[in-house]
């Protein structure tokens, strides 16, 4: 199967995943914040998961991507040791998401008293169980990464996404709150990793033959590679959870709920980048071990033109309507996030440059370099949360976000551009015809903004919104079906 097949036919799986888990999250976050669970209860039950978030990191340790790096590699010569890599890193895994799991089943009493909410204590016993699944279900799905069987981590993602959605609705619904819902959430994981399992053995690990010895000195490398991959996902799970953890601590649950609410709904709008960069990350690496490295820049330059084409436009729109589109979708409870949401319209663009950016520096070996980017703004976020949340609330800690993270993706993206031949002179001109187009829309939008009242109202405002967004791009020539299929052909 050729570059472009592989990648193309994985995009597709990928899309559909990440589809499905969007809407899958979007009925999740309606039915569960507007109708089923009070915004305290909303706030306890996320501020769970960021805690469980928090603690995957000693269950992972980087260990998951090291392991996908070096089946990438091995898989290329023949296999032999696959079975090898395969062993360490279940074997690594295994003990520290026990030793995880059992820590924090234990210590949840003290981690509520400690943040001040002793509603925690049975959220974070059942936090313990889901911790150990989803630390499973994340590795198979890096493993297909790995493997460039991107198709099968999408089966393990749609089994967890659709499996969320009956579960934790359903517990709820027998009276379980949030608690149920989060058992729900430990449910679907589990079943998206016994799917995952059965995939990696029927799949990939019986058409290997193994090596009757272990490379020399493998165990040593993988344990290596995930030092700088360990600090780089503890950096951004600090980036990512610790916010939410602090909302809470310092401004309750219910404002945790309405921090959650705004930064989930930004996180929908991720799905095409998010698709695109799982996709063709492992891509850069074997196109730089094939010496291609011109074909590596072009890819990475297709993917930054289509992001800037879709999620420049997105962001402005997202500005424009989350007032009142916060409280025509979720209720009046939750008017409080309108602000973060429109202050997260800028990490819509930098997350959408980020995801087609990060995961192709592990693949090109700069994982070390990006490590040290997170570790900085990391560090400067959580200084910018102390300081923003006690004044501004969530949206000081939306503030914090957006000022940290768009500093982190201007270094990511220019330790790629010393990895790759970029031409800068293009990006930058397509750059400047986006925000022009996005420009027109957002006039357009605003002009009936004032007359949404009622969500048909705000449906229309949407749709008007994208087709300005449509036929302003292809007067421009930023849209154009001809182009793209010629871009795909040229990186095949």
């Amino acid at each position: 199967m050729s570059l472009i097949d592989r990648f193309s036919r994985g995009l597709s799986a990928t899309f559909l995943s990440r589809g499905v888990k969007m809407v899958a999250n979007a009925a999740l976050l309606v039915v569960l914040a507007r109708f089923l669970l009070s915004p305290g209860e909303y706030g306890l039950l996320y501020l769970t998961i960021s805690i469980v978030g928090v603690a995957r990191l000693f269950s992972d340790l980087g260990l998951g991507r090291s392991t996908a790096r070096y089946v990438n590699e091995y898989k290329e010569d023949g296999g032999g040791q696959l079975h090898h890599v395969l062993r360490i890193g279940f074997g690594f895994r295994i003990a520290l998401v026990v030793l995880v799991a059992v820590v924090l089943a234990l210590g949840g009493g003290l981690i509520a008293d400690v943040i001040g909410q002793p509603d925690l204590r049975p959220y974070l016993l059942v936090g313990a169980l889901y911790l150990a699944v989803l630390s499973f279900q994340s590795f198979f799905s890096v493993l297909f990464q790995g493997f460039s069987r991107v198709t099968l981590s999408a089966a393990v993602g749609i089994t967890n996404s659709v499996a969320r959605v009956v579960f934790a609705v359903g517990f709820v619904l027998l009276g379980l709150g949030g608690v149920g819902a989060l058992l729900g959430y430990v449910v679907a994981a589990a079943l998206a990793v016994i799917v995952g399992a059965a995939l990696l053995y029927t799949q990939l690990y019986v058409n290997y033959e193994p090596d009757a010895e272990r490379e020399e000195g493998l165990r040593r490398r993988i344990l290596e590679y995930s030092i700088p991959l360990t600090a780089t996902r503890s950096a951004n799970t600090i980036d990512k959870r610790v916010d939410t953890i602090l909302v809470g601590a310092l401004a309750g649950p219910a404002a945790a709920g309405f921090y959650t609410v705004g930064k989930q709904v930004s996180a929908f709008l991720d799905v095409p980048a998010r698709s695109i960069g799982f996709t063709v990350s492992p891509a850069y690496g074997e196109e730089k071990a094939n010496g291609e490295l011109e074909r590596a820049a072009r890819m990475y330059e297709a993917s930054l033109r289509y992001v800037l084409l879709l999620y420049v436009p997105a962001a402005t729109g997202l500005l424009l309507v989350a007032d009142p589109g916060i409280v025509l979708v979720f209720g009046r409870d939750y008017a409080a996030a309108t602000l973060v949401v429109q202050v997260l319209s800028l990490y819509v663009v930098f997350q959408a440059i980020n995801l087609v950016t990060t995961q192709g520096l592990d693949y090109l070996g700069r994982a070390r370099d990006r490590a040290i980017a997170k570790g900085v703004t990391a560090a400067g976020n959580v200084v910018l949360n102390l300081l923003l949340i006690p004044p501004y609330g969530a949206a000081g800690a939306a503030m914090a976000t957006v000022l940290t993270f768009g500093f982190y993706v201007a270094g990511n993206v220019y330790v790629m551009h010393t990895e790759l031949p970029l031409r800068w002179g293009r990006l930058l001109r397509t750059a400047a015809q986006v925000v022009a187009v996005s420009g027109g829309m957002a006039v357009g939008v605003a002009l009936v903004m004032p007359r949404v009242s009622s969500m048909a109202l705000l449906i229309a405002a949407i749709g008007l919104g994208v087709a300005i967004w449509v036929a302003l791009s292809i007067a421009s020539g930023l849209l154009d079906v001809g182009e793209a299929r010629t871009v795909l052909s040229r990186i095949t």
